[in-house]
This record gives structure tokens, sequence and C-alpha cells, in this order.
């Protein structure tokens, strides 16, 4: 049977630090749409401004004089703004890159779990008192741990199933894992997604910018990862109450 490779050269980040990087994504992301914003909307006046000094003309060599006219005004915007611009995209991969090593510490909400306590006092004394445990004993404290959200017990008995044979165990460490830390790890993944989707956001927007008009393919493309997020279930609207529910 084929072994898994384990990345050992991930960073560690904890759920906390990975939105904490998405507020980060989240507020740069803002400022660049606004950046933006304020580049068409200059745009659009020069355009507006050059047709009606020009309204007594044909309407075809109208149309080509305020077209040229557009044209070079956006060159001298897209160079006027060309670091700004670069320090938005830069930003955006900078926060990318370092949480997508975290990617393979929140595989699974079981992953999550067995990390609870780990080398702990406590651990250590469950699993020793839980190592002869019958399957009507495990079963019920597996309920207790899910009741009381106790963490560490969860892993424990995790850790005692896991040397069963499949057929023998009380209850799905799948379960429990999910019942326990399920909404965590929900959390983190939408929004290990969300920074992915942002920094594609970014790059899109600046890209529309400089040719003129959105790719309609990368639209699409976001819009998808967009329905993805939406799939996984967890609310990311307010990060800051995120972030107090965690502490």
């Amino acid at each position: 049977m084929a072994i898994k490779k384990v990345a050992l050269g991930s960073r560690w980040l904890s759920a906390t630090d990975v939105v904490d990087r998405l507020k980060q994504a989240r507020e740069n992301r803002e400022q660049q749409a606004k950046l933006l914003d304020s580049l068409e909307a200059q745009a659009r006046q020069r355009r507006d401004d050059v047709a009606r000094s020009l309204a007594d003309l044909p309407e075809g060599q109208r149309g080509q004089l305020v077209a040229r006219a557009v044209n070079g005004y956006r060159n001298e915007l897209k160079r006027g703004s060309a670091d700004a611009r670069r320090a938005h995209l830069k930003e955006a991969g900078r926060l990318l890159e370092q949480t997508d090593g975290a990617r393979a510490h929140y595989q699974s909400p079981v992953q999550m779990l067995m990390r609870e306590g780990l080398g702990s006092e406590r651990r250590s004394r469950l699993l020793q008192q839980i190592a002869h445990s019958g399957p009507v004993e495990l079963a019920s404290l597996a309920e207790f741990a899910a009741a009381t959200k106790d963490n560490e017990l969860g892993a424990a008995l995790c850790a005692r199933v896991s040397d069963l044979a499949p057929n023998e165990r009380p209850f799905s460490s799948r379960d429990l894992a999910d019942a326990l830390v399920g909404e965590e790890h929900r959390r983190v993944t939408a929004a290990l997604m969300e920074l992915d989707r942002l920094t594609q956001e970014a790059a899109h927007a600046d890209s529309a910018f400089e040719r003129g008009a959105a790719n309609p393919v990368r639209s699409i493309r976001i819009a998808r990862m967009k329905q993805a997020e939406a799939a996984v279930g967890a609310d990311l609207v307010n990060l800051d109450d995120t972030e107090d529910e965690e502490e």
C-alpha cells in the first residue's frame, strides 16, 4: 500500500493566525478596490469632459477624438498608480504565501482534534484510564466528551479506538471530531479558501483596469470559488466575533 508523503516543511499557523491573515487580506482588497474605483471614476470624468467640449462635432469624429483622449489619459493613470497597485498585489501574495503551508495542518477535524493536549499530563492519564475500557464504556465517554466539549478526552478516545479493528470501534472518530472541532475546522477551511480567492480577485481587478475590460474566464472562476466557500458552511461575516469566540 502506498504511503502518503508528509509535508514536514509546512508552516504552522493557529486558527486565530489564519483569521488574522484573512482580516488583513480583506482590508488590502478593500483598499485596492477603492483605488481602482477612484481611477475608473477619473477616467469616466475625463470622457464626459472631453465629450462635452466636442459636442459640436459630428458623432463619428467626436467618438474617435474622445476615445483617443481617454486612452491617453488612462495610460497616464496606469503609470501614475503603478507603484500603489503593485503594492496591493504584493501584499495579497504575501498573505497567501504565509497561509498556504497551513493547509497541511487543517486537512480534517480528526487531525485537528488529535493535537489537543498533546504531551499534557491529563491526556496521558486519560489514555491510561481508558486503555482497557470496553466498547460500551468508550461509546459512553465519547458521548460525554461531545456533550461537555472536552477536546482532550476526545483526542484520547480517538487515539484509543485507532488501535481497534474498524468493525470493532464503538464510535466514529470522524463524528466525534466533527462534534468537538468541526466548526473551527470549517472556519479555518473557509478562511484559507477566501484568502486564495481574494488573491485571485486582486490580480483580476488589476488586470481588468490595465486592459480596460474584465476577463470573463477569470470572473467565472472566481464566482465558482465563492460557491465553494459557501458550500463549506462557515460564518466568517464578522471576523472580530470569530476571534472573540476562540478566545
